[in-house]
C-alpha cells in the first residue's frame, strides 16, 4: 500500500486517456501492467471514482502533459457524472 502509487495512478487517470480506459475495464490488470503497486482496496476505491469527473478534468489539463488517444483503446461510456 502506497499513497505515492495512488497519487501516480490518479495523475495517470486524468493525463493518459488509454490508460484511463484499461484500468475501468480491467483495474488490476492496468494497474500491474503500468506498474503501480495498488492493494486491493486501493483498486477498489479509485475503480468507483466518477469517469465522467475524470474525462472532464482531463480535457481541462494543458495538452502538453496529457497523452491523446491515437486508437486502439475504446471510447469511454459513462452515465456516472
Amino acid at each position: 500500500m502506497s499513497q505515492a502509487a495512488v497519487e501516480r495512478t490518479i495523475g495517470k487517470l486524468a493525463t493518459d486517456e488509454q490508460f484511463r480506459a484499461r484500468f475501468f475495464a480491467n483495474p488490476a490488470a492496468a494497474a500491474w501492467e503500468a506498474g503501480l503497486s495498488l492493494s486491493p482496496i486501493e483498486l477498489e476505491a479509485l475503480a468507483t471514482l466518477s469517469r465522467a469527473a475524470l474525462r472532464r478534468f482531463s480535457q481541462s489539463l494543458d495538452t502538453r502533459i496529457s497523452r491523446l488517444c491515437v486508437g486502439g483503446a475504446k471510447p469511454e461510456r459513462d452515465a456516472r457524472a
